[in-house]
């Protein structure tokens, strides 16, 4: 089941890399939200989409752009997945699997790990409506970032 276009995305509050908890309806009205769930910090690919993500925080921001990486790490591990990579945007620990569940991203077998986070992207305009989606079922995708840039770019 995946979630309909221009519908409200489900809310969440998660933890970030300090233990502060972060929800995404605290971004409402006043920035676009982007969503990359991701399955393991420190695996290559992760390790490259979110390198790719840092890399162009400048375009995200100019677009007044709020974004959120996502996995079922604890947030202790993202704490030092986000030093080591000196990420410069929010890491969060859905480590309960709520809300990779909530938005239809979650593998029920990886690797012989159970519950771990797809890589998926969300576009979340300034009214909570989800206005762009991938979820990829092939964890060595990466997301289509351009597209992701295209729906930002549309919505202001």
């Amino acid at each position: 089941m995946t979630l309909d276009l221009d519908t409200k995305a489900p809310d969440f509050t998660l933890k970030n890399t300090d233990g502060e908890d972060v929800s995404l309806s605290g971004f409402q009205p006043d920035y676009n939200v982007v969503l990359l769930f991701f399955p393991l910090a420190f695996s290559s690919t992760c390790t490259e989409e979110l390198c790719i993500t840092r890399d162009n925080m400048k375009l995200y921001n100019s677009l007044d752009a709020k974004v959120l990486g996502i996995s079922v790490d604890s947030f202790f591990s993202l704490k030092q997945f986000k030093k080591t990579q000196n990420l410069n945007f929010t890491l969060l620990s859905d480590f309960n699997k709520e809300v990779s569940r909530k938005y239809d991203a979650l593998y029920d077998n990886f690797f012989e790990m159970k519950g771990v986070s797809k890589r998926a992207s969300f576009v979340i305009d300034r009214e909570g409506k989800i206005r762009y989606q991938e979820v990829l079922e092939d964890a060595g995708k990466l997301p289509d970032f351009k597209k992701i840039q295209e729906m930002l770019n549309s919505l202001d």
